[in-house]
């Protein structure tokens, strides 16, 4: 009767421990659940293998449902999209931007070959070197130049006189005003009223004038916020108003406070760094490479000396435009206007490149400017307004911080702050045209106001592909345009007079 009643016992035991077994959860489970993380790895593991084998067995009858299937052992095809359908996904284009660049190239060499062997070589670059080496002296645009840095020295002293307290803020304003005042009509009436200056040396000189113009305006702005700043106890500055973020600095270099950055150092490398906004700490790069730097320079040399590649396919088309221009003949216009937008339009994307690339970027390293953004994504733009943000950067930044946000802030509208934005840009367009060509017009004053209503109809009407073909027409076709006019009203003004006076 014991030994029954102790198997009996043993049999109970086993059975509680059977089920006690059941009802316990493996140990990455359990683990898990008690929050130990080694534990929890296990589990996902083990959850991971689960599925894996549940898609295995999701495969093989998937498998054997084909192979049971005639129509589907036989099946070659899916559903799926053309690579070249935006529903695709696909990106890589790199061959066929290969190809572009090739038939580009091989285009243009056709043509420079024809021309050059129907008219020669119309632009002997040895020839204006030899000009001005032998006569140095006849140099006014460089001249102007040197020139230039007396306002610069002007508007340092009278920031230093500002933060003594030696000068009001009233006179402060007052003498910056008529500097930059000067600063931009010295050059024009020394261009306009010396014969001595070439158009291209005009144009040079007034480039620089009106970017010093700019450069000096923020330069004042900035500066006058520092001390606004100190007027309501801030007693240091460690960044510019412009940066929304905290800057890392290197070792070597320490922040500036206002009044310290009122040196002839900090005054000069703002003059020459590859920006027109101010800031009183630059965020600096940690060393210059070498290596860059000759890249760089390579690249300018290279399109430097391409660019007059293109005067010997250029210089017969406009030649040849002006009879239809003086006939009024709109048909003829419109052929030699699309045969003057290919080598236009591709010397302004060496221009772009030379410029905004390989110059910008030349400055900067030698500078240690740490800041490289001087041109975003202006091929991709789906509107006028993105190209016209994005193309060129550091002339964007400064409209945004220096006049568009103030007009926001006295209580303009977008819409009248967009165009005024549009009509400062039109003037100094107009500016750096008509001055040197001693000639106005206006061509370049219209062409940059007709960007407003053609803003408006882009951004309205059209979307995607059709407003980025409609961004890359405006620029092929309005370039020229303009070209044209200015050379058909160069042409009427000077040459016609020298034909008549035979």
């Amino acid at each position: 009767m014991g030994d029954s009643v102790a198997i009996e016992a043993s049999a109970r035991r086993r059975r509680a421990a059977r089920r006690s077994a059941s009802l316990m959860p493996e140990d990455g489970e359990c683990a898990a659940a008690c929050g130990s993380p080694v534990a929890a790895n296990i589990s996902r593991v083990n959850g991971r293998t689960k599925r894996d084998r549940s898609l295995e067995t999701t495969s093989k009858t998937e498998r054997k449902r084909r192979t049971c299937d005639p129509s589907e052992r036989l099946s070659c095809h899916k559903t799926q999209d053309s690579l070249l359908s935006s529903a695709s996904g696909y990106n890589k284009y790199r061959g066929i931007l290969n190809w572009c660049v090739v038939m580009l190239v091989l285009s243009n060499a056709r043509l420079f070959l024809e021309n050059l062997l129907k008219h020669g070589i119309l632009v002997d670059p040895i020839q204006v070197v030899s000009l001005f080496l032998n006569d140095p002296y006849r140099w006014p645009a460089a001249c102007l130049v040197i020139v230039a840095n007396v306002f610069v020295l002007v508007a340092l002293y009278t920031e230093r006189q500002l933060s003594k307290g030696s000068f009001s803020e009233r006179l402060g304003f007052l003498v910056h005003a008529i500097n930059m005042g000067v600063l931009i009509t010295f050059p024009a009436a020394v261009v306009l009223l010396l014969p001595s200056v070439t158009p291209v040396g005009g144009a040079s000189a007034l480039s620089i004038y009106t970017i010093l113009f700019l450069k000096l305006y923020s330069y004042k702005d900035v500066n006058l916020w520092c001390r606004e700043l100190s007027s309501i106890k801030v007693k240091k500055l460690s960044r510019s108003l412009s940066c929304p973020s905290q800057q890392h600095w290197s070792g070597g270099d320490c922040k500036v406070s206002y009044p310290g950055n009122l040196t002839i150092r900090d005054m000069y490398y703002f003059v020459f760094a590859p920006t027109l906004c101010y800031e009183l700490n630059f965020p600096r790069s940690p060393g210059v490479r070498v290596g860059f730097l000759l890249r760089r320079l390579c690249e300018m040399a290279s399109e430097h000396l391409k660019a007059p590649a293109h005067r010997p396919w250029m210089v017969p088309i406009i030649r040849s435009s002006m009879k239809p221009l003086e006939d009024m003949d709109l048909s003829r216009m419109t052929e030699r206007l699309l045969r003057l937008a290919v080598p236009n339009h591709l010397l302004w994307l060496m221009f772009f490149y030379w410029f905004f690339h390989s110059s910008m970027n030349f400055t900067a390293e030698l500078l240690r400017f740490g800041d490289r953004q001087f041109y975003n994504d202006w091929w991709n733009s789906e509107t006028v307004t993105y190209f016209w943000q994005n193309w060129n950067i550091p002339v964007h930044k400064w409209c945004l911080r220096h006049f568009y946000k103030p007009l926001l802030r006295r209580g303009f509208s977008k819409k009248v702050s967009q165009s005024a934005v549009f009509f400062l840009s039109a003037f100094f367009h107009e500016y750096l045209v008509s001055v040197p060509l001693r000639m106005f017009r206006l061509w370049a004053f219209m062409g940059m106001m007709a960007q407003i209503p053609l803003a408006w109809f882009v951004g309205r009407f059209l979307r995607g592909n059709y407003g980025n073909a409609a961004v890359w027409i405006s620029i092929i076709i309005g370039q020229p345009f303009a070209v044209l006019m200015y050379v058909h009203d160069y042409y009427v003004l000077h040459h016609r007079q020298e034909v008549d006076g035979l």
